[in-house]
């Protein structure tokens, strides 16, 4: 169930979602309230799951991260033990950044951050040598064309 997020909820979202270092001063100015109000509203998002967390978004290229895979997952397995083994292994892989169970000809696809094609060959023989794949389909991105954390509001 969602919870009650009101208009200048939204606008607080808005700003935090594009700079959450900014003070308390300057949303508050942005979004037409005063401080302690924004103060308080933030705190019940977090309070109440809307706002999960607050982290640092990093470059990587800086990182020397210059590969980014889309790895598209067939298995011929659907029960609940495969499935178990494969998500611990997935959540467990640092170079994967996300990862969503599908609907359709593909049962998941993963986003996989590495330093290099090699690194992306590594990654791939440690999955396949923990849990069995049916078939694995891996899409190298050349550009990437628009990224963003932020919800739409």
């Amino acid at each position: 169930m969602a919870a009650q997020v009101d208009e200048l909820d939204r606008k607080i979202l808005a700003e935090l979602q594009v700079d959450a270092e900014q003070s308390l001063d300057e949303i508050a100015r942005k979004v037409g309230s005063s401080k302690t109000p924004v103060w308080n509203r933030i705190k019940r998002m977090r309070e109440a799951g809307v706002i999960k967390r607050t982290v640092a978004v990093c470059d990587p290229e800086g990182l020397g991260l210059e590969a980014c895979f889309f790895v598209l997952v067939r298995t011929s397995e659907h029960e609940l033990g495969w499935e178990k083994r494969f998500l611990d292994v997935v959540r467990r892989r640092p170079e994967v950044l996300e990862a969503h169970r599908l609907a359709g000809d593909v049962d998941y696809i993963l986003k996989v951050w590495v330093k290099n094609a090699r690194a992306y060959d590594a990654f791939y023989q440690a999955l396949i040598s923990e849990v069995k794949i049916y078939n694995v389909t891996a899409l190298l991105s050349m550009e990437e064309i628009k990224m963003t954390t932020a919800l739409p509001l």
